[in-house]
Order: C-alpha cells, then sequence, then structure tokens
C-alpha cells in the first residue's frame, strides 16, 4: 500500500481540487456511497466463515467510529470537511492525533473493512482498498498545506503513524 500511494505521490503534483480541497470532499462522498451501498445490494459470500467475519466485521466497524468520533472530539473548532486546515488553527499532536496523523480518515477505512466482512462483500473491500488508497493520497495534498501552516508539523511526521494506528 504504501509503495503504491508513495509512487503516485511522487509522480504528479496532488491536486488542490479547489481553494480548500471541495474536490477531494466530493471524491470521498461518492466513495463512500460506493463503500456502503456495495454492502447492502453487492454480492455475498457464504459459508462457515461468514459468522466469523461478521463478528469480526462488527468489530471493525465500531472501532473505526470510535476513532473517527475521537478525531472530531478533538479536533472542535477546528474540525473541517475541507483538507486545507482552517484559519488560525493550532497543531494538535496530543489525544489520539499522537497515535495517528489523521484519524478520520484511517477510521473512515477500517469500518469500510469491517462492513465489508460483516455484510460478506468482496466489492465492498474492494471499495475498501480504494478508499485507502484515496486516503493516503488526501492526506498527502493536506500534509502539504499543514507543513506550509504549522513549523513543528514536519517532526510530528516522523514521530506520527499516516492512517492505521500501530501499522501504517
Amino acid at each position: 500500500m504504501r509503495t503504491v500511494a508513495a509512487t503516485l505521490a511522487k509522480r504528479i503534483r496532488l491536486p488542490d481540487l479547489g481553494p480548500r480541497g471541495e474536490g477531494w470532499v466530493v471524491l470521498q462522498l461518492l466513495l463512500f456511497a460506493v463503500v456502503i451501498g456495495s454492502g447492502v445490494v453487492g454480492p455475498r459470500w457464504g459459508g462457515a466463515d461468514r459468522m466469523a467475519a461478521a463478528i469480526a466485521g462488527s468489530g471493525l466497524v465500531a472501532a473505526g467510529v470510535v476513532l473517527v468520533a475521537a478525531g472530531i472530539l478533538a479536533l472542535r473548532r477546528q474540525l473541517t470537511a475541507y483538507p486545507m486546515p482552517v484559519t488560525g488553527g493550532r497543531l494538535i499532536a496530543d489525544g489520539v492525533f499522537g497515535l495517528v496523523r489523521h484519524p478520520m480518515y484511517g477510521g473512515a477505512v477500517i469500518a469500510a473493512v469491517g462492513w465489508g466482512l460483516a455484510t460478506a462483500s468482496p466489492t465492498t473491500l474492494a471499495g475498501a482498498l480504494v478508499l485507502l488508497v484515496f486516503f493516503d493520497l488526501k492526506s498527502r495534498r493536506e500534509e502539504a498545506w499543514l507543513g506550509e501552516r504549522f513549523a513543528g508539523y514536519a517532526a510530528y511526521r516522523q514521530e506520527t503513524r499516516r492512517l492505521i494506528p500501530w501499522l501504517y
């Protein structure tokens, strides 16, 4: 995963997609719709593994929601849907942001994987992988803006995982 998104990011300049990154938000919403919808109407697998996948998936959905909620609570008035940081904000590097730089993106990916497992949907799991690549790229665009705005961002980036706690 790291090499795919990193290679893409190095080969192309990630576009702003609007003054605050509005296009990134539109793409994100479309991907969410595909991931959620494919879990509802897409093909499913069956067999003995389905119950174990449903249990594991439900746990991952819950963990993803907790990570997203923790990120929202930590940001408070700095919360924005756009990748461009809010004017007058400060760098938050403690709490859940001490665990991962983009908890809401990572939480959404974890929840999407969980949704794919809970619904036994290979299409949803593929969508979760696309969502992971998308959030990796979006976070790179966002981090360029964060690096311009906050002097300590480079050091924070070196010390903290990008999307998935303890993994990536």
